[in-house]
């Protein structure tokens, strides 16, 4: 698709400045982005992302609804808008939107992850061990998902998804 290809050529050095920690200025590119262009989910993504990586939830928020209005299958939109919503404490809201991930993106890695870490939170435990049990037959890797790593704990499985001998 040609527009989906002029809207991520519009940020994808901003994907590099994110990468680098150069935020203010990440922040800055991606809001002349939207101006320029408001139709670019891409933007919005990118947008959400950085807000989510300096802690402000809300804005993070709605910067992946607002990719998700535009492109409502943006599988890394969705996963996004469920981890902000997890972080801010509307756990209904994050199992909901990473269910739908899951339904849009059956077997995805990140669906699966995002689905186990918002049904943890919520105190639904068969439910996220079933999703972080098959997030963890795609092979991933933990190494640096502290995160995860203690909520696989709490949950009583091990990195490969068998469960530990407590």
């Amino acid at each position: 698709m040609a527009s989906d290809a002029k809207h991520w050529e519009a940020v994808e050095e901003v994907a590099e400045l994110l990468r680098d920690g150069q935020y203010e200025e990440a922040l800055r590119a991606l809001r002349h982005a939207i101006r320029e262009d408001p139709e670019n989910p891409y933007a919005y993504n990118q947008l959400g992302s950085a807000l989510l990586d300096l802690g402000q939830l809300d804005p993070a928020a709605d910067a992946f609804a607002a990719a998700l209005q535009l492109a409502p299958r943006f599988l890394a939109a969705r996963v996004g808008l469920s981890h902000a919503l997890r972080l801010h404490g509307e756990l209904d809201g994050a199992v909901a939107q990473a269910e739908q991930a899951l339904r849009q993106f059956p077997g995805d890695a990140d669906a699966l992850r995002v689905a186990g870490l918002a049904h943890a939170a919520s105190g639904q435990l068969d439910e996220a061990r079933q999703r972080l049990g098959a997030y963890l037959g795609t092979d991933p890797e933990l190494g640096s998902q502290p995160e995860l790593r203690a909520v696989l704990a709490m949950l009583g499985l091990d990195g490969e998804g068998e469960p530990t001998g407590s």
